[in-house]
């Protein structure tokens, strides 16, 4: 494997996968832990109330994604932007256990460590962020994946053009609509 390119190399499992390689899983983990490790220390939740450990995170959205019979990935951007939408649903769905344990307490916080959706350092409400993400996903499905692979998945802008089939400047400026949209939905419907 020395002297590959770990991105192709990625690729060449994903499709091995696809065609029913019983290994492909398991030489794959190791190439794409630190990724999902990264991509999950940005979404289990940090701050006030319960939050979900990276590693239980990384290992869940996996096994989650391992269970799908005969899974297909197109390319390395296709499989983390699959693996954003398991761990969004993973974040959010622990965020709700929480927040129901708690009989209506403080939700589940986080830092948005990249300043895409609010000022570096704020604390954002998951649970709001998702029923926003819902509410964009139902007129602009494009923009909702956009958010989520950005967001969730943290591809960047060449990536995300590449697992919707858009160009990079397509990226940009929905970007700066989806991040509008969502801000303005954040704040109660006032203007971000």
């Amino acid at each position: 494997m020395r002297g590959e390119d770990p991105v192709e190399d990625i690729t060449g499992i994903l499709s091995a996968w696809g065609k029913g390689d019983p290994g492909a899983a398991n030489r794959l983990f190791p190439l794409i832990y630190e990724e999902l490790r990264s991509l999950a220390r940005r979404r289990a939740g940090r701050g006030r109330g319960e939050t979900l450990s990276t590693t239980a995170l990384v290992h869940e959205a996996y096994l989650r994604m391992v269970d799908r019979s005969r899974a297909t990935f197109e390319s390395r951007a296709h499989f983390f932007a699959v693996a954003a939408k398991v761990m969004r649903r993973l974040v959010i769905d622990h965020a709700r256990s929480a927040g129901a344990r708690k009989r209506g307490g403080d939700a589940v916080r986080v830092t948005l460590d990249d300043d895409a959706l609010a000022d570096r350092g704020a604390p954002v409400d998951l649970l709001a962020l998702d029923r926003a993400l819902e509410r964009l996903e139902g007129f602009e499905p494009r923009l909702g994946r956009l958010v989520e692979l950005r967001y969730f998945a943290g591809l960047t802008l060449e990536e995300t053009a590449e697992a919707l089939a858009v160009s990079a400047a397509t990226v940009k400026r929905d970007w700066f609509k989806a991040r509008a949209f969502l801000l303005q939905e954040m704040a109660g419907g006032a203007p971000p």
